[in-house]
């Protein structure tokens, strides 16, 4: 709940900021790696939105894969079984987390 609350708060935010009476829709990026499923945020949304600009707005959720970083030879991939999660240019085992661990506030439509 804390996610979708602190969603609408920013698309508020953005709608006020950009003079809109009402928002038709928010895009929200969840990472595969952030531990929040898009099935609670659809879920919560409607009690999250009850009267905000935000009430009769549409929520799309995208589900962002992780990418990694090779920190060998700067590959950038997706970790999977496939490649038992090893870089598949170096097989290296030393990589960082570059893209799907966050829940982002992609796109406000007024």
């Amino acid at each position: 709940m804390s996610y979708i609350a602190k969603m609408v708060n920013m698309a508020e935010d953005v709608a006020r900021e950009n003079k809109a009476r009402s928002v038709k829709k928010i895009v929200v990026e969840i990472g595969k790696t952030s531990g929040v499923m898009p099935y609670y945020m659809h879920k919560y949304y409607p009690d999250a939105v009850k009267g905000t600009l935000l009430e009769n707005a549409e929520l799309e959720c995208l589900e962002v894969p992780v990418k990694a970083l090779c920190e060998e030879c700067g590959n950038e991939y997706l970790p999977n079984r496939e490649n038992q999660y090893l870089c598949p240019v170096c097989g290296g085992r030393k990589a960082h987390i570059i893209e799907g661990k966050g829940v982002v506030l992609r796109n406000v439509i007024v």
